[in-house]
């Protein structure tokens, strides 16, 4: 598992560098997404978690949930056209599931790709060391602690 600057990125997982999410591939067509460990790191303990309901069409780069932190407030981007097939209701009740259990319990929402083949757009575990190191060097994000 690649470890950049104390941040857990598990091997299995594919990433979107740019807007900081994990897929999980869930061998029906359907990816399990959540806030990487640098995502949460960034944003500190987690306050609120408002998903988009199942059911709704999203575009790649638009959100498919709003989370707040105690500093921060924002989207959560896909990376690819998907409709939305479930919601993490425990975390919209226990947002700091996604700091505390970030791969596992802090997933936010399973989503189905409009087009199965764009997904190969995301970076696999095993090469995301190097982008996610650039990532958090223009980020000026000194890591997870």
């Amino acid at each position: 598992m690649p470890v950049v600057r104390g941040c857990n990125l598990p091997d299995e997982l594919l990433y979107d560098v740019e807007n900081n999410l994990w897929y999980r591939d869930e061998g029906d067509g359907t990816y399990t997404v959540g806030m990487t460990m640098i995502a949460t790191g960034m944003a500190g303990q987690l306050v609120a978690f408002t998903a988009k309901k199942a059911g709704k069409e999203i575009k790649a780069g638009k959100s498919c949930a709003t989370v707040e932190s105690g500093k921060w407030v924002g989207p959560a981007k896909l990376g690819f056209d998907a409709e939305i097939v479930a919601t993490n209701d425990t975390l919209a009740e226990t947002p700091s599931l996604a700091n505390s259990d970030t791969y596992g319990a802090g997933w936010m929402v399973k989503v189905r790709p409009t087009d199965p083949g764009a997904v190969a757009g995301l970076t696999p575990g095993t090469a995301v060391a190097g982008p996610y190191e650039a990532k958090m060097e223009a980020d000026a994000f000194a890591g997870c602690g």
